[in-house]
């Protein structure tokens, strides 16, 4: 394993765990899977790699993003607060009907990026004295931890604790007066807009966006909370769980690639991207139901011990 492997990981782990935590907002927090961010990625990418293109500024490229990726949570939640469908179509339909949005936005199926000035490129030039190696992993770290601390901090205004009490009890937050359909909305616009910030910066690091790039997101995005859930012990704060979320986008990142580079010994191949995904989230999800079940074994053993002497 090389060290280059290893920043390529660390780099890619920190991009896709602002995704993390826009799938952890609608899975986690507001208890509603939202399948729509297998599009909302690729239309972040989208938008970005359309006005880097046409010469435009990677900053407001950026914002635009995180606009329309805003935009596609809120229709996603006006198909269940208003049409009322269920969850699961409401995600589905907007995700579907993204991939036609995205291909309309970009023209073709695929834009690069190469020879473009992109959101590396201008801080490079603040920072000449660093190289593009150096530079990448520190500023997606400080984008990485500023998404954090601010959503932690949202997390726990009074809008925020209301989206939390509609995933843990919508019933009893309602008797409450406080309107479920509006905290949906805005936890999906939040949710869908970090998913879309991940796929602008994606697009910007990697030197394309293509209309296919989703695909397989809403796995990463599960596995990475699992994983991170799974590892990281929860100590009751926001702050835990959302530093858990992005070392279990680390740990992802990491897995895949050194399966993907190693991973021929057992078989695999460059194309086997997603059953290697889907492998790392049935072993995450039954992880702790082996590790429950041996610390039971250990503590029987060791108290049938206790009795015999």
């Amino acid at each position: 394993m090389t060290w280059s492997l290893l920043f390529h990981a660390l780099e890619q782990g920190l991009v896709f765990g602002i995704m993390a935590l826009g799938v952890y907002i609608t899975f986690q927090v507001l208890n509603f899977p939202d399948l729509s961010v297998d599009g909302t990625f690729p239309l972040g990418a989208a938008i970005t790699a359309k006005i880097i293109f046409a010469g435009g500024d990677p900053f407001i490229a950026i914002l635009w993003a995180v606009v329309g990726g805003i935009l596609a949570g809120g229709l996603t939640a006006f198909f269940h607060t208003r049409l009322k469908f269920t969850n699961l179509l409401s995600g589905i339909l907007t995700m579907t009907l993204l991939y036609s949005i995205n291909l309309r936005i970009m023209g073709k199926s695929n834009i690069p990026l190469l020879g473009k000035i992109t959101i590396l490129n201008v801080i490079k030039g603040w920072f000449p004295q660093l190289s593009l190696d150096q530079l990448t992993p520190i500023l997606f770290l400080v984008v990485v931890l500023l998404v954090k601390l601010l959503l932690d901090y949202f997390l726990c205004t009074e809008i925020g604790m209301a989206i939390r009490a509609t995933g843990d009890n919508e019933q009893m937050i309602r008797s409450l007066g406080v309107d479920t359909g509006v905290t949906k909305i805005i936890g999906l616009c939040l949710s869908n807009g970090l998913v879309a910030l991940s796929g602008s910066l994606f697009a910007q690091y990697s030197g394309f966006a293509d209309v296919g790039m989703g695909i397989g997101t809403i796995v990463a995005g599960l596995a990475s909370v699992i994983i991170g859930r799974s590892i990281v012990r929860n100590r009751g704060g926001i702050g835990w769980m959302t530093v858990s979320v992005i070392i279990g986008s680390i740990i992802y990142r990491t897995t895949v690639m050194i399966a993907l580079r190693y991973g021929y010994r057992l078989g695999f191949q460059p194309g086997d991207l997603k059953l290697i995904s889907v492998l790392l989230v049935i072993i995450a999800l039954t992880f702790p139901l082996f590790r429950g079940r041996i610390k039971a074994i250990v503590t029987t053993n060791g108290s049938n011990g206790v009795e015999n002497k």
